[in-house]
């Protein structure tokens, strides 16, 4: 930067450099005098540095001023309002010293938890799943050989600070064409993948793009795919045959497994574990949103082995294909199956209730919510949270992102903040927060 760039008219910051330059001679003045005992008065001495100080601040602010309002009226970024500042710093500061928290799964379940939690911290990192082969991005992980797109676009925007056309931009799906059936966020993913080292730093930079709170990262760079193996011995190739069968769709799962074995995680996705002060499994399937994710090597040991508390959320609806007949116990299980370990500290369950039209339309599809067999659960030594959670969206059931994102803090703050007096200050932020919404 040019320094005599600022000497230049028209910038109105030189007039208050020099007026902040006779405040710092004023408080030199009154300063000096009392050091070196001055033959001044000395309520002259006191007025002269109380004026000093006085005039800096004056002139601080006008240059800060200055400064706002030539970026307002440059097209140099986003248009500041001055009396708001001091708030957005706040904010700011709150998300700062917000919690650590990693989420892991993928689907719809996982990016409207990240849209609520966003509000309270951003020190989050969502850890998503890789495996999945159908839709918009099956089909540009065959054509173009990318990981798929499509649940870490969802991500991205559910943590991203962008305008609803941004949003509606990037969700949009062409209705007609070769294009048919694809979403341009899929689209942009995958132009950024062309110009980037890999899939990774593709993510990153679309994060930047989007102004995204915390991080977006796929659990790992292997193109690895879902497997599912019945309990008749049948084996079933790719994520969105699982649930989706036609054939053997009542015959339950035995077991899910990737191919080819020993895929590895991205380090950063370890490192956040590693951190965390929470790491939440769910919302989502548990088949081919959360599990998929377990079995990549490494991750399950990192999370038994981090300091976090480990939360899981139930799921509100049973999916057909894939947990017809499950308990919230028996989603519990089949984690515990996977991990062979108690990777579960705490569970939020829905206690809410669902309009007869909206569960008439789940039932006809063969889904039942999920019963909530509390006293199981609690024989494992597994706390358990229940409220109402129930959100309909375009007549299609929801957890409620923002209570959801309430019980969450409210857990790391009374089980993980408040016992560590070193974090006074973030548990004081946090306990802000909650109480101000």
């Amino acid at each position: 930067m040019n320094i005599l760039n600022w000497l230049k008219p028209g910038i109105k910051v030189k007039r208050w450099i020099a007026l902040g330059t006779v405040g710092i001679a004023a408080m030199s003045f009154g300063i000096g005098g009392l050091i070196f005992n001055s033959y001044f008065n000395i309520l002259l001495l006191i007025t002269a540095i109380i004026t000093g100080i006085l005039i800096i601040a004056f002139a601080i602010k006008r240059i800060m001023n200055s400064l706002f309002e030539l970026i307002n009226h440059a097209g140099l970024g986003p248009s500041v309002d001055i009396s708001k500042l001091s708030d957005l710093v706040y904010e700011k500061r709150l998300l700062i010293n917000g919690p650590k928290i990693v989420a892991i799964g993928g689907g719809t379940g996982l990016s409207t938890m990240l849209r609520g939690i966003k509000h309270y911290t951003s020190n989050i990192t969502a850890i998503v799943t890789v495996a999945d082969d159908g839709g918009g991005s099956g089909v540009l992980r065959e054509t173009l050989g990318i990981l798929p797109p499509g649940d870490i676009r969802n991500c991205l925007l559910a943590l991203a600070d962008t305008e609803p056309v941004m949003e509606e931009l990037l969700q949009y799906r062409f209705n007609d064409g070769m294009l048919k059936g694809q979403s341009f966020g899929n689209l942009f993913i995958a132009a950024m993948d062309g110009i980037s080292e890999n899939f990774e730093v593709a993510i990153k930079k679309m994060s930047d793009v989007l102004a995204v709170t915390g991080k977006v990262l796929p659990v790992t760079l292997a193109n690895v795919r879902l497997f599912a193996e019945l309990e008749n011995g049948v084996i079933i190739e790719g994520e969105s045959n699982i649930s989706k069968r036609e054939q053997n769709k009542d015959v339950p799962i035995k077991r899910v497994f990737l191919k080819p074995d020993g895929a590895m995680p991205l380090s950063e996705a370890i490192n956040a574990i590693d951190e965390a002060d929470a790491v939440i499994l769910g919302p989502g399937s548990l088949y081919t949103s959360i599990i998929p994710n377990l079995l990549v090597d490494d991750i399950v040991k990192h999370i038994e082995k981090s300091n976090a508390i480990k939360i899981y959320i139930s799921n509100i609806m049973t999916q057909p294909g894939e947990t017809t007949g499950f308990t919230v116990c028996d989603h519990i299980d089949t984690i515990q199956k996977y991990s062979k370990k108690r990777i579960i500290d705490c569970t939020i369950i829905n206690n809410g209730s669902i309009p007869s039209w909206l569960r008439g339309k789940y039932t006809k599809d063969g889904a039942r919510e999920v019963p909530a067999d509390i006293d199981k659960i609690k024989e494992k030594g597994i706390e358990v949270v229940v409220d109402n959670l129930v959100y309909i969206y375009k007549n299609l059931l929801r957890h409620n992102s923002r209570k959801l994102a309430e019980l969450i803090m409210k857990i790391i703050l009374e089980r993980k903040l408040s016992s560590d007096k070193k974090r006074m200050i973030e548990y004081y932020y946090l306990n802000e927060r909650l109480n101000s919404r």
